[in-house]
């Protein structure tokens, strides 16, 4: 019987679509591929693991990550996003302000909702050398350095700066900015080259930090809705593309780890794109969404990229049965893991309602028909 490979070993068989010994498994690797706080604690009482963890600023405990045989260890975190809070809502550095709703902290105020492209001249942008100064980025290094040197685990970066898109978006309001896309380009372009600028000064000090020790680095911005894309390819690739292309070649010079980006929703007719953009890894492959069926990813781009995630966390991970899940793992493996290029992982954020004995189903239903 031959030994199993390390988690490094698997994942570099992996991203060059050749089999390994079985599909890496992933849980809290990066901050959309984690799992409530109040799941967690159920992992912990069915997997029998007591006590505080050993070091409490871990993502994941790291306990409940060796029971289930995980591949990947996150380090660092969004360093544009730090929060003030006053009562029941915060406001951030963007100046976006939110509200507690019982799960999330959702936007209530987006403070260039109606601007014109002269208020973005004026507008108080974040100092990003004060940003960057107050992020522990030393700390940041260290723990990467550690996972490095010391395990065989895929060490992740967590991105630095939220992207382009979401952000905008989140500034003006959806609404606001998805029409200002079709009629008022001169604003969105200039909007862009604010954003890029300030994403291009929050990377540049923290992939000098973590840059040489991590094997993957990740992004986010959501381009699809459960039906389509939020702009059609031709505008993405006049409005956005150029933007997401610079700020990963940017990122590049900094690292030779792999990039990983997120995107939920139906982005099917964006994946040329986001390929020539230089996207190396997809997640979250939400199964639900239109024309996002991992056996069309699977037959379409599977040789050109990889894909990460895929298990249904909307109907089948909170509601179904073992055999349920079991069936819907069976049905991803058997699309994604031929020839390599997949790394298992639910399709998002595992959220409260979802019962701990379910995601131990998934993962060690996982694990076992993930072997080539």
């Amino acid at each position: 019987m031959t030994c199993p490979l390390t988690a490094r070993e698997r994942f570099a068989l992996i991203m060059s679509h050749r089999p390994a010994d079985r599909v890496p498994l992933d849980l809290g690797g990066t901050s959309l591929t984690s799992a409530d706080p109040r799941v967690l604690e159920g992992l912990k009482r069915i997997l029998g693991i007591r006590g505080e963890p050993v070091a409490a600023d871990e993502p994941v405990d790291e306990r409940i990550l060796v029971a289930l045989d995980i591949d990947f260890r996150r380090v660092g975190s969004l360093i544009g996003g730090k929060s003030w809070r006053s009562g029941e809502r915060t406001v951030d550095i963007w100046g976006i302000e939110r509200a507690w709703s019982g799960d999330y902290w959702d936007i209530v105020y987006s403070p260039l909702r109606g601007a014109t492209i002269d208020d973005l001249d004026t507008y108080p942008w974040p100092d990003p050398s004060v940003v960057s100064a107050e992020a522990p980025l030393e700390d940041y290094q260290r723990m990467a350095r550690e996972l490095w040197e010391h395990t065989d685990k895929v060490v992740v970066a967590e991105h630095p700066v939220y992207g382009v898109f979401e952000l905008a978006c989140w500034m003006c309001g959806f609404d606001d900015m998805l029409w200002r896309m079709a009629g008022d380009k001169p604003f969105v372009h200039k909007l862009f080259d604010i954003l890029l600028k300030l994403q291009k000064a929050f990377i540049e000090p923290y992939y000098r930090a973590v840059g040489p020790y991590i094997h993957l680095t990740t992004s986010g911005d959501d381009f699809g809705t459960q039906i389509a894309p939020f702009i059609a390819p031709a505008s993405f690739r006049e409005l956005i593309a150029p933007y997401f292309t610079e700020r990963i070649a940017f990122t590049r010079q900094f690292t030779p780890a792999y990039f990983w980006h997120h995107t939920c929703g139906s982005v099917y007719d964006l994946l040329p794109d986001l390929l020539a953009c230089g996207v190396q890894i997809l997640n979250p492959i939400q199964p639900g969404a239109w024309k996002m069926e991992p056996e069309r990813l699977k037959a379409d781009f599977g040789k050109r990229i990889t894909f990460h995630g895929g298990f249904d966390t909307q109907n089948v991970l909170p509601f179904g049965t073992s055999e349920q899940i079991e069936a819907e793992v069976a049905r991803v493996m058997s699309a994604m893991k031929p020839d390599g290029g997949y790394i298992f992982s639910a399709a998002h954020n595992i959220q409260h309602d979802v019962p701990a004995e379910n995601v131990l189903c998934m993962f060690q239903a996982a694990k076992r028909l993930g072997q080539y």
